[in-house]
């Protein structure tokens, strides 16, 4: 919660980790604070697949791409709203890898959910995703995407995979987004954000794309970062309402 405002109908970031096999922890995190700072309610959840929760937990998640897995942010959100925190009229859905797929789910399948979304190196199309992993994460595939997501190579998974995958709904979006990706990443490739924005320039909806040639799956160099962050606070501001500079 943001210090000094009083906790009630606030606009909200609803952030989602990566993975999805990670989970967010108490701690510091410049990412909560800086939005916090400037005026959000930020809302983590550790949905099915999370790790740390036990396996019952873990494999909740397997076959539930863009399906329980979505529902539990959805009904966390729903909480929040609930509860007095959030204004439903100002959720924003954000997240990276995972998360950015999670962020496109949100605009795709519960489309008058959010005011706002933001994609940072996101999964658009799990069949591209998966085929055009680089042989070093590749050896995992049969344990984790393969079995939670499907395979590529079976007839039947593959259409599951498609229906799951944003870029097949890509119609549907009109939420204002934000994406951003590292020309080099080898783990989320490129066209998986070029084909979320050609689709929706083509439509005329508005989409702010952010690529750095000199970044992979995710930005580490500092004035990428304080770029990129910058656009994000910038972008929260015009659709949120809350505040584009420090407090």
């Amino acid at each position: 919660m943001p210090v000094g405002v009083e906790p009630r109908g606030l606009p909200l970031v609803l952030l989602v980790h990566g993975g999805p096999w990670y989970r967010d922890s108490w701690g510091y995190s410049p990412e909560v604070q800086l939005l916090a700072n400037r005026g959000y309610a930020v809302l983590q959840v550790n949905f099915r697949g999370s790790t740390g929760y036990g396996k019952r937990h873990l494999e909740a998640a397997i076959g539930e791409l863009a399906g329980a897995m979505h529902d539990d942010l959805i009904d966390a959100a729903d909480w929040a709203v609930e509860q007095g925190y959030a204004d439903p009229e100002r959720l924003a859905i954000s997240g990276g890898s995972y998360g950015g797929y999670a962020a496109l789910v949100g605009v795709t399948f519960t489309p008058d959910k959010f005011a706002a979304a933001v994609d940072y190196v996101g999964i658009s199309d799990l069949v591209n995703f998966t085929r055009t992993l680089p042989p070093f994460a590749r050896r995992g595939l049969i344990g984790n995407w393969y079995r939670y997501a499907g395979d590529p190579d079976v007839p039947e998974q593959r259409v599951d995979m498609l229906a799951r995958s944003p870029i097949t709904r890509v119609d549907r979006i009109r939420t204002p987004l934000l994406v951003a990706q590292g020309a080099n990443d080898a783990r989320v490739v490129q066209a998986e954000s070029d084909n979320i924005v050609a689709a929706l320039r083509a439509r005329g909806v508005e989409v702010e794309y952010l690529v750095k040639e000199d970044e992979g799956h995710g930005f580490l160099n500092p004035e990428n970062q304080i770029e990129l962050h910058r656009a994000i606070e910038r972008f929260f501001a015009a659709h949120l309402g809350g505040r584009s500079e420090a407090a």
